[in-house]
């Protein structure tokens, strides 16, 4: 028995706090920050957006950055097994953070397989999206980055530019809809296998390769996004772009929507309720001090969308200048930003090659790190799972192998030419803000009520030696359940089926496909709860407390001993009385 269990591996450590801190710098700021943030605030009133943007990061983002990282390092669990040792019932939310971790694994590696396609073409002598002379060009093609070029308004609605059909004709192939899936574009199919590969070996060996790793891809695109923010400020138009960025509409705040794209934006920007902070942290030591590193990495993550909205609406800017109209007639967001409005105005710059390197470097590592730690924190959950059978030499890169291949398989239907409408429904229904704001609603209600705020509080104390803002109570037990329920529900409300290109409307059995994806993660909590109710022995009573006690073998904190000495001393010394009178009553 002993040689069986000399053969489980040690969970292990981070190699040293900078690893942890780039590994979750690494993983909350992605690409949301540059394609999704600037988007939102010059779309829902500019400056004004940011008043709703800071109501969440103080309410829901932060609060739930802080309580998650210190379930993870406090309980040294991933995101299932964290909940089985802490509020059994509320173990169904580790599932289905993991689920939704699983969808997004499927389907945001799609786009590091873009953006490498688009940086093999960036080195060409001519870039391809700047030409309207390939194979792949219709007769209503326009090269807007043609110098001399002379075009009225009715002239651009009835044309196509050179970047869009390069986009949707060259790397999409893009058929007329879901129902037709068509050929699978095997260019984009070798791009997806070499992203695999590299995120493969990122993670294999555990947090000894993912520290090592993150050294280069968590720091490398800030010096990236610093030379294009450099090169976007000296380009002509550049202060009309920021402006119309930043300048501030206060009606907009009377907007519900605006309120719910900020809350969106910042459970997708802080990475939380899915369970990936909770991995992360629990490879951290017990003392480590996790609120100093929450404050810090929210901070960080905040400004960086902030200074990624000057970058990108810089180069808009030039853009609208050099074709003499609106800013908003190019301000995209998502894929359309990164895939077609970005190239287009990098092409009308001098040196266009060496700016699309920069750029699509910059995409893939901001998006690597974000995929290959969800990787971790799937892999992590599961091995934590299943530790006498996963946690053994050499099955862990066995198993991960597995896991990549099953995720490649998932994902092989989006490099077909209808591919795109599938990533769209994984985009807009498994892995959308509604999903995110109930489980957080069900995790601070669990923390904050079944487990207790001023537990939390005092493992806090404990690890940290600092005792956090009374702030954060408030938010576990009252304002971030209370925000996230408000939100989810007026989601719910205002919910608009999905479009393509804003023409394409889906058919029923495809709207009911994305139905049951985000059905899949949210049915997981309650249905967790009841079936372990039902299934548990003993009175129903009996069941719900014995699944609302946390495992006793865990650490104890400072004041937990303190009070657990004091305990056994009152009953020792009402032993020793006892024993005294009994003596006494003995004696007479």
């Amino acid at each position: 028995m002993d040689r069986i269990e000399g053969q489980i591996e040690e969970r292990g450590h981070w190699g040293s706090k900078a690893e942890f801190l780039l590994a979750v710098a690494g993983n909350v700021i992605g690409l949301g920050n540059v394609w999704r943030f600037p988007y939102l605030c010059y779309k829902y009133g500019g400056g004004a957006f940011l008043i709703p943007y800071l109501v969440f990061v103080v309410t829901c983002g932060v609060p739930l950055f802080l309580l998650e990282t210190a379930m993870g390092q406090y309980t040294q669990e991933g995101g299932i097994t964290c909940w089985h040792r802490l509020c059994p019932l509320a173990e169904g939310i580790g599932y289905a953070g993991q689920l939704i971790l699983l969808y997004s694994c499927m389907y945001y590696i799609v786009i590091l397989a873009w953006a490498l396609f688009y940086l093999i073409f960036s080195f060409s002598s001519q870039l391809p999206w700047a030409s309207c002379d390939n194979t792949w060009n219709t007769d209503d093609c326009v090269n807007l980055a043609a110098k001399n070029l002379t075009l009225n308004r009715t002239t651009l609605i009835n044309s196509t530019p050179a970047a869009t059909e390069f986009w949707e004709r060259r790397v999409l192939s893009l058929s007329g809809g879901i129902e037709e899936i068509g050929k699978i574009n095997w260019e984009i199919l070798l791009c997806l296998i070499a992203m695999w590969v590299i995120c493969y070996f990122c993670i294999w060996k555990g947090v000894k390769s993912t520290g090592k790793v993150v050294y280069f891809t968590a720091t490398f695109p800030y010096v990236m996004l610093l030379v294009l923010l450099i090169r976007g400020l000296t380009l002509p138009g550049a202060l009309q772009g920021i402006v119309f960025y930043l300048y501030p509409e206060p009606a907009r705040l009377f907007d519900p929507q605006v309120w719910l794209e900020a809350g969106a934006q910042i459970l997708f920007s802080y990475s939380v309720s899915v369970g990936t902070l909770t991995v992360l942290a629990s490879y951290n030591k017990y003392n480590n001090n996790c609120y100093r590193d929450s404050l810090w990495l929210c901070v960080l993550n905040s400004c960086t969308s902030l200074v990624a909205g000057f970058a990108v609406f810089s180069v808009l800017g030039f853009m609208a200048q050099e074709q003499g109209i609106p800013i908003a007639e190019v301000a995209e967001s998502g894929p359309g930003l990164a895939f077609i409005a970005y190239p287009q105005a990098v092409a009308m710059m001098p040196l266009p090659q060496l700016w699309a390197v920069c750029f699509f470097i910059m995409i893939i590592l901001l998006g690597l790190d974000t995929q290959f730690v969800s990787m971790e924190a799937v892999t992590t959950s599961v091995m934590d799972l299943c530790p006498m059978i996963l946690r053994r030499e050499g099955r862990r890169e066995i198993f991960i192998l597995l896991f990549c291949l099953i995720c490649f398989l998932g994902q092989f239907i989006m490099v077909t030419e209808g591919g795109m409408y599938v990533f769209q429904l994984f985009d807009y229904y498994a892995c959308n803000g509604a999903c995110v704001l109930f489980l957080s609603v069900f995790e601070t209600l669990a923390m904050g009520w079944i487990f207790g705020a001023e537990r939390i509080f005092d493992i806090i104390e404990d690890m940290t030696k600092s005792r956090p803002n009374y702030i954060f109570m408030l938010c576990w037990k009252y304002l971030t359940p209370l925000v996230s329920v408000v939100s989810f529900v007026c989601s719910m409300v205002e919910y608009t089926p999905l479009t393509f290109n804003r023409w394409y409307v889906y058919p029923d059995w495809a709207y009911a496909l994305g139905w049951l994806l985000a059905l899949s993660s949210i049915l997981l909590v309650p249905g967790w709860a009841l079936g372990q109710l039902f299934a548990g022995k003993g009175s129903l009573k009996q069941r719900w407390h014995h699944l609302c006690s946390p495992d006793p073998e865990l650490p104890l904190t400072n004041k937990q001993r303190a009070e657990m000495k004091e305990t056994t001393f009152i009953a020792e010394m009402e032993d020793l009385v006892r024993a005294n009178i009994d003596e006494d009553e003995n004696r007479h």
